[in-house]
């Protein structure tokens, strides 16, 4: 039990460790190329948080389990925004520039629907399916750095104090920092598992806590952090980034791999629970966030608690039914 407990112990000091790094790497980044921090937070920050689903999702999907993919875009997509987000911006609520944050929305959105489309239409993911996610991913990517050049976006908020560090040693916090973080969330999920089976915890609360919650750590991690260190634009584009590349690059990719049909084992009234609630309740979640701040340019803290009601209403079903 000692060595589970000293494990545990060992991956929160990563994930705290690694928090400051990869947020300290991606300002500076930020910064060195005049680019504002909510892109880079749905660029580059995103792409680091989502490594480990990637690569999870990429195994399964070579085991043959790819359908597994399916639940854990759509579960990481709604924790990131009802419960992550929501707790961001419930305690500290923030200002949105509406030009920057305009794009990585306007993608998510279509790509939620060609998902969507796929599930109620087909209920199966085809080979061209996931190519078609990937190449979204790509277009979004170049789209992004494309117009940052074009509008010279942050060149006017360069400090003039500002002195560049070394390039490597920004790149190796940014390295560093995500690897931290991974191997962080690994041990903490793996043994606190380990923790709450010695305590005799049931399996299913362990699915809904270490489980669940040890999938979404490096965005939580990320997003405490950089709200912590004051850079909440950039805490606010790693979320949506990280819910787009849920969809466009994890699914994307697995379904490449391995093409699956929509999970049809749990019904409500005779329809599949991810049709009847997890997608639409991943879109609610979403527009009830990025569209009042589009319209308001700010994100509020009544916004913030009623996505945590939700998260929580969520939850409960998932776990009653």
């Amino acid at each position: 039990m000692l060595v589970p407990v000293l494990l545990f112990i060992l991956g929160l000091v990563l994930l705290i460790k690694g928090g400051d790094w990869f947020v300290d790497g991606s300002s500076d980044l930020a910064r060195r190329f005049h680019v504002p921090e909510l892109i880079i937070g749905a660029t580059v920050v995103s792409i680091g948080t989502t490594l480990p689903e990637v690569l999870v999702s990429a195994t399964g999907a070579l085991s043959g389990h790819s359908e597994i993919a399916y639940g854990n875009a759509i579960g990481s997509i709604i924790c990131n925004t009802a419960l992550i987000s929501a707790i961001t911006f419930a305690v500290r609520p923030c200002k949105v520039d509406r030009r920057t944050f305009r794009t990585p929305v306007v993608f998510f959105f279509a790509a939620a629907v060609f998902y969507a489309l796929n599930a109620y239409i087909d209920r199966y993911f085809t080979r061209l399916a996931g190519i078609a996610l990937l190449l979204m991913f790509a277009f979004y990517i170049g789209y992004t750095v494309w117009s940052g050049k074009r509008h010279g976006f942050g060149k006017e908020d360069r400090a003039e104090d500002y002195k560049d560090s070394p390039l490597w040693k920004t790149m190796l916090m940014l390295v560093a920092g995500a690897a931290a973080i991974a191997v962080g969330a690994r041990l903490l999920v793996d043994n606190g598992t380990k923790i709450a089976h010695a305590m005799g915890v049931p399996e299913t609360v362990i699915a809904l806590t270490f489980v669940a919650l040890g999938t979404s750590l490096p965005e939580l991690v990320t997003a405490i952090t950089a709200l912590r260190k004051g850079h909440s634009a950039l805490s606010l584009g790693n979320i949506v980034g990280a819910n787009l590349f849920n969809l466009v690059l994890v699914s994307g990719l697995s379904t490449t791999l391995s093409p699956f049909a929509v999970p049809a084992t749990n019904t409500v009234f005779g329809v599949p629970v991810s049709l009847a609630v997890d997608i639409p309740v991943m879109f609610f979640v979403m527009a009830f966030m990025t569209l009042p701040a589009l319209k308001r340019e700010k994100l509020t803290r009544p916004q913030g608690i009623c996505l945590l009601c939700v998260y929580a209403a969520f939850c409960i079903f998932q776990f009653v039914r």
